[in-house]
């Protein structure tokens, strides 16, 4: 088996469960309806099929719509409001004990 596939559908319902548990019921009652010439099981699959990728394609437009611009929270002031510090010098003299 394709190992492409598992980690495709991992992911998938990783993500968003209720879509894709949505999706496999509706998908299992129309196989299950059309094998056994059970119209109302088929048109009940394919009606909660067709709700969860509408359903996830208007999620999908909402999310792209949204800009996803990081926002950058600075917790300091860029320049100091104060005067810098004076520069400290060694004093080369070695002090008495």
């Amino acid at each position: 088996m394709n190992a492409v596939l598992p980690r495709f559908l991992k992911s998938t319902y990783r993500k968003e469960p209720l879509i894709s548990i949505l999706m496999t019921m509706g998908v299992m009652d129309a196989l299950i309806g059309g094998f056994n010439d059970k119209w109302s099981l088929f048109a009940f699959g394919l009606g909660t099929t067709g709700i969860a990728l509408a359903y996830k394609l208007w999620r999908f437009q909402q999310r792209r719509s949204l800009p996803e611009e990081p926002v950058v929270q600075h917790y300091l002031p860029s320049r100091s409001s104060s005067a810098p510090l004076p520069m400290l010098s060694v004093s080369k003299k070695k002090r008495p004990l």
